[in-house]
Formats: structure tokens, sequence, C-alpha cells
């Protein structure tokens, strides 16, 4: 089990100074083993709740929307896809390994995507920073707060070494989040017959900009 995902209270992440006020985030969670099933961030606008069996149909619309899905294999046409996916996030949840949260407008009570982490057999050893959003709050920083959120928390509480993100070239909105959240560009590879910018950012990375602010 990854450090911090056994036993987190309803406590406020005390902030750094060098935090900005989106990613000033609340954890919230249960104790002992449901703790990473039942983990939330929030921010300003946003809550980063964990997965629920409930989100299957909210996320089947995501996910057979074309613009949602750009820069992937594709849409998903067939729900079962869907379940698969939450299945698979959820089951981290449960081995208490770092993964995906749906991301909640405060304001609303609905899915509109997800910011998290993933694991790839592809690329192992490493944890990915991934997000997709509703097409309908592009443009609004949105997911940039989520993908800061998430960032602090892969830092400051699961004490992760590092995190990449991996991005087409040609997907300036999603590199333009990567750049914001303080990762640099370390290489290019072949990903799943694509070719992808690994973005990184290092733990001593992390802390160093946040002591300087």
């Amino acid at each position: 089990m990854y450090p911090a995902a056994a036993l987190v209270a309803r406590i406020p992440l005390r902030p750094f100074a060098s935090l900005t006020k989106e990613s000033k985030i609340i954890y919230t969670a249960v104790a002992a083993a449901e703790a990473t099933e039942h983990m939330k961030l929030e921010t300003e606008r946003l809550i980063l709740r964990s997965f629920r069996d409930e989100d299957v149909d909210e996320m089947a619309q995501l996910f057979a929307n074309p613009d949602f899905m750009r820069f992937s294999l594709g849409v998903f046409t067939e729900r079962k896809k869907t379940v698969d996916f939450i299945e698979k996030v959820m089951g981290w949840d449960r081995a208490g390994m770092p993964s995906q949260f749906a991301v909640v407008p405060r304001a609303e009570d609905a899915v509109i995507g997800y910011c998290g982490f993933y694991h790839h057999p592809e690329v192992p050893g490493e944890v990915e920073i991934g997000y997709r959003l509703h097409p309908d709050y592009w443009n609004r920083g949105l997911i940039t707060e989520a993908a800061r959120a998430v960032r602090d928390h892969a830092f400051a509480r699961l004490k992760l070494p590092r995190v990449i993100s991996l991005i087409h070239p040609e997907n300036i909105p999603s590199r333009r989040v990567a750049e914001k959240n303080g990762m640099t560009i370390e290489n290019q590879i072949m990903f799943r017959g694509f070719p992808a910018l690994v973005y990184a950012m290092t733990r001593e990375e992390w802390m160093a900009k946040r002591d300087a602010g």
C-alpha cells in the first residue's frame, strides 16, 4: 500500500506557502482499508472523489463523445468498456493504489470528467497523471485546477517520487495543462501506436518550486 493511503481522517491540508488558491485541497476519507475507496479532494470549484458503480451512465455518455475522447483510440461504443474502466479504477482504490477521481463541479451534481492516476504496463514503474473533461467545460481552467490538486496529493500525501503525463504532441490544451502543472518534456515515446511526449516532474522539483514560492 502506498504511504498515506491507509489512514486519512477528515482534516484540512495545511497549505504550503507556494500552493495556489486552486490547489489548496482538503482531504476527506474514512480510516483503514476503506480510505482510498472514499478519498475526496476539494478545490475552490471542484470536488474530486473516488468513482462509484452508479457513475457508469454518466461516464458512458462522456466516453461516447468524440471531443471528450480526442487523441485516444476512439469512442466507447459498448457500455462494457465504461464498466471495465470504472471497475479498473475502483480496483486500484481497493488495492490502496493511486487511482482516478471523478470530477464534479461544486455547484452541480454531475460527473464532468476524470483526473487522477494511471498505471500502464507499457511504462512500468511510472505513475501518470491523466485527465479528460466534458467539452462544455473547456477553457475555464477547471482541468488545470484538478490536475494541480492531484499533483499536490501525489507529492504531499502519497509521497510519490515522480509523476508523468503522456500527451500526443498535437494535443496542445493537455500540454498546456501539464506545463502549468510544473511538468517538463523529458522524452518522446511510442505509446499504443501513437507518438507521446513524456512530461515529468519529481517530488524534489515540486518541493523546490514550493519552497521557492
